[in-house]
Parts: structure tokens; sequence; C-alpha cells
């Protein structure tokens, strides 16, 4: 079984040693033809409190941490 990896987008830092990162998929209407956006929001594992907000991430899938946080960060692509 292959783990699961999102790349998105930091949106919060308040927690401890929890971040909330926003992953958009952007795929393309089959009748209409338009560019649609979908957002969700994903709780994962921050360690060393390293990332900020408006961070590029990777977030692989783990076991479950807590009861809404299944993801742990994986390492910062951009700052």
């Amino acid at each position: 079984m292959s783990v699961k990896k999102q790349v998105g987008t930091v949106v919060s830092t308040k927690m401890q040693k929890t971040i909330v990162v926003m992953v958009e998929k952007r795929y393309k209407h089959p009748f209409y033809a338009k560019t649609i956006v979908k957002r969700k929001r994903y709780m994962a594992h921050d360690e060393e409190q390293a990332s900020s907000l408006g961070d590029r991430v990777l977030i692989e899938e783990t076991r479950p941490l807590s009861k809404n946080k299944c993801w742990m960060l994986k390492n910062i692509i951009k700052n």
C-alpha cells in the first residue's frame, strides 16, 4: 500500500505542533468546460514548528495522531 502525499499551502499555525494545510485541486467541468477549484483543509503534525503562514509544503498520510490529525509534514517546498 502506498502512502498518500499532498502539496498545499499553510493557512494556520496557531496550534502547537499542528498546522492547517489547504490543498487545491483544479479540474475542467466535463460539459461546461469551466475550470473548477476544490479546496480541502488538512490538519498536519509539525513537530519542530518549522513552517510558517503561506509556506508551500508537502504532507503525507500517517496513522491517526488525534481526532482530526492523520497527516504529517514531510518537507517545506517554498517559503
